[in-house]
């Protein structure tokens, strides 16, 4: 990569294990995705996707759901210590067990250096306003690191109900003003409400994960363009949809400097606290 080549922060990637990309319920994204969820999958071929698309730096995920760590924060930490120019942790837990959930957020951020905590409510299959949630939320608020998660229906195949940003995310912000919130995958179908939800909430934003850059909703990029300049982040959702094709026809979005600029990395530089 050039010392000309332009900043881009990836909000949301996985370095995938074979557990991980063995689940029955990825069998739907292969339709639209990649056939290859097989691999293998070296460190190096995450760091040759990010190469290809010119990503400066990956938010890479734990993920941990009720079968347990499909990616767990240790093989997580490990992966970032090889390459911690590239990459940057964002940790997962066991909400099964709230407090448990809590001491080892405490341990991700302290201990592990990471940056926030993601979990997918699709994976429990339960709402993010669910009682588990809480303590995680209020724990995510002390140590000042955000709390991702998927809005919009859900590609695997598991319900979709909990990604509705309206009630769900609105009534976390209303609850806990302080989180900050940020929502992966644009919130298709209700793009609309998660766009709402945002510019009602000054802690809430929106990644652009999953999704390639001639599948945004108008209202999206009218959002990214305009008043929401400060609120949309870039993602991929690597491994499923690689940089370069996340990235291709970016130019079509008309897009100024200053909400091009923040878009691809500041935005995320900001809400992540990157150096």
């Amino acid at each position: 990569m050039s010392s000309a080549s332009p900043t881009i922060i990836d909000a949301w990637m996985q370095h995938p294990t074979p557990r991980f990309m063995a689940q029955p319920w990825l069998d739907s994204l292969k339709r639209w995705t990649r056939d290859d969820f097989a691999g293998p999958w070296p460190l190096s071929a995450t760091l040759a996707g990010m190469d290809e698309g010119g990503i400066t730096r990956g938010l890479i995920s734990a993920w941990v759901g009720p079968m347990g760590p499909l990616v767990s924060n240790d093989e997580v930490a490990t992966w970032v210590a090889q390459a911690p120019e590239r990459l940057v942790g964002i940790g997962s837990v066991d909400i099964s067990r709230p407090m448990e959930a809590v001491r080892e957020l405490r341990r991700c951020v302290k201990q592990l250096g990471f940056r926030g905590v993601r979990v997918l409510p699709w994976l429990w299959e339960l709402p993010p306003t669910h009682s588990r949630f809480y303590p995680l939320y209020a724990e995510c608020c002390e140590l000042g690191v955000p709390f991702c998660t998927q809005v919009g229906h859900t590609g695997p195949l598991k319900p979709s109900e909990g990604g509705r940003p309206i009630p769900y995310i609105d009534q976390i912000a209303i609850d806990f003003p302080e989180l900050v919130i940020v929502g992966g995958h644009i919130g298709y179908p209700w793009t609309e409400e998660m766009i709402a939800v945002c510019t009602k909430h000054v802690n809430v934003y929106i990644d652009t994960s999953a999704y390639t850059v001639k599948r945004y909703p108008p209202a999206l990029v009218q959002y990214l363009a305009t008043h929401g300049r400060k609120k949309v982040l870039f993602g991929t959702n690597w491994p499923m949809i690689s940089p370069a094709r996340a990235l291709a026809d970016l130019d079509a979005l008309g897009l100024d400097e200053e909400a091009r600029g923040l878009f691809l990395a500041g935005n995320a530089r900001r809400v992540f606290q990157l150096p």
